[in-house]
């Protein structure tokens, strides 16, 4: 009986062992169940973040590439106070005429209109420095550092501040910048798609226009993209010029344009530039021995008109895209024409009308080629009391109606390098000119977005 006790409370024992193995087996496969379950989902997590990260840069790209520019600026660069950013540009140049004796006739060319030095030379090199000062203004300083006529020159190009939050589309920007004034003139010429500004704008602004003063624009809350603005300059800047005690130039300007499903987008521009009592100056010309330098004194105007129409498919502008850019500039002068360092003295009246466009398409075939071609062609039509002193300035086109053709091809191993080969048949003065560009621009540090 006893044993038979003893048996029954064995038997209980292992069958309860048994039972609580059981459970705690069951446990420990539910608890690897969940690990399994929480380290799926973490996983599924971490790649879902990764995913929305690429496509925010992906559409952020696209969305930069392929529609007009608000006039509100983005708040960015708050990590760094300032940030800052270097843009290296160097050029090799070859001519078959002497790039000393470049003229364009019908126009008195100044500003920075020369050639690029033949051989090696220093390009158009940058150094920027900016940053959002606080919630309500944004601030921008960039040195230029170029080679003309043989010597290494550092200039200010740019120094000015922008609002933020003025909010209703409104902005305001004061300080030393670039005009308004048609589209590429707003761009840094590392911007560009050609080395060498278009004829119009090496015959008008000397190459490009910027000033001292103050812009204020408003961006229209409208489906379509609208911007209306105006902005008063010192007027010291070519193509004025002088000393002004207030406003020296006014430019006004409009830009409306918009996207077309997911592929197109197209921007329209108008311009208008005026100065009234100007003292410009342009380059000098030899004469018996002596260098007389034109001097115009009077009134002139500036009106412009632009298109460009971007192609990106399915706004993939990383892999290919495609721009189409076309701008028409005229300008009319009144008043009088002066030989400095002449002797005697030699003046003469003038009433001058220059116009001209240029034509471009650049396509990038590739994630790092892309090619491009260009026609330039120029008009003047120039009257004056003393024909003599208009052929003196270079303002007598002897019925020579300048034109020139340009193609490149540009490796782009990423958005901060670029190598550039560059051929003009260059026909803007009478002896026919074939020009060969060789350029790297490098990008070093913090570089924002380009307009439109």
């Amino acid at each position: 009986m006893k044993s038979l006790y003893i048996n029954s409370a064995v038997s209980i024992a292992l069958c309860a062992c048994a039972s609580l193995s059981q459970a705690e087996t069951q446990k420990v496969k539910d608890q690897e169940n969940k690990n399994d379950m929480l380290l799926r989902v973490q996983t599924l997590e971490q790649r879902i973040q990764e995913m929305e990260t690429t496509q925010n840069k992906e559409q952020a790209a696209t969305l930069s590439a392929t529609r007009p520019l608000s006039a509100t600026r983005q708040v960015s660069n708050n990590g760094f106070n300032p940030a800052i950013s270097v843009i290296l540009d160097g050029v090799y140049a070859s001519y078959k005429n002497d790039p000393e004796e470049y003229q364009i006739p019908g126009y008195a060319l100044g500003g920075e209109a020369e050639l690029a030095p033949e051989g090696f030379s220093l390009g158009h090199s940058e150094i920027t420095m900016s940053n959002n000062i606080d919630d309500k203004f944004f601030g921008q300083f960039t040195l230029a550092i170029a080679e003309h006529e043989g010597e290494v020159e550092v200039e200010l190009e740019e120094a000015f501040f922008e609002t933020l939050s003025l909010g209703h589309g409104f902005t305001i920007r004061g300080g030393r910048f670039y005009s308004a004034l048609g589209y590429l003139n707003q761009q840094h010429p590392h911007a560009w798609d050609f080395q060498d500004a278009p004829l119009v704008y090496r015959g008008i602004f000397g190459n490009q226009y910027f000033d001292d003063g103050l812009r204020a624009s408003y961006v229209t809350p409208t489906d379509v993209f609208l911007e209306l603005g105006t902005e008063v300059f010192s007027g010291k800047k070519y193509p004025a010029g002088g000393e002004h005690s207030g406003a020296g130039s006014l430019t006004g300007f409009v830009n409306v344009g918009g996207d077309i499903g997911t592929s197109h987008s197209w921007q329209a521009g108008v311009s208008y530039w005026a100065a009234d009592s100007i003292e410009r100056e342009y380059g000098g010309h030899d004469h018996d021995g002596a260098a007389e330098v034109p001097l115009f004194e009077g009134d002139s105007n500036i009106a412009g008109a632009n298109l460009i129409y971007k192609w990106a498919p399915n706004g993939n502008y990383r892999e290919q895209n495609l721009k189409f850019q076309f701008e028409y500039f005229t300008r009319d002068d009144d008043g009088q024409l002066t030989l400095l360092d002449s002797d005697p003295l030699e003046e003469s009246t003038l009433s001058s009308k220059q116009s001209g466009y240029y034509a471009q398409i650049r396509w990038k075939f590739l994630r790092e080629w892309a090619t491009a071609v260009r026609y330039d062609r120029l008009d003047s039509d120039n009257a004056g009391s003393d024909s003599d002193v208009l052929d003196e300035a270079g303002l007598v086109s002897a019925g020579h109606e300048p034109v020139r053709a340009s193609i490149m091809a540009e490796w782009i191993p990423s958005e901060f390098s670029r190598i550039r080969v560059q051929y003009n048949r260059d026909e803007s003065y009478q002896v026919t000119d074939d020009q060969i560009y060789v350029q790297y621009t490098f990008s070093i540090g913090a570089h924002g977005a380009h307009a439109y």
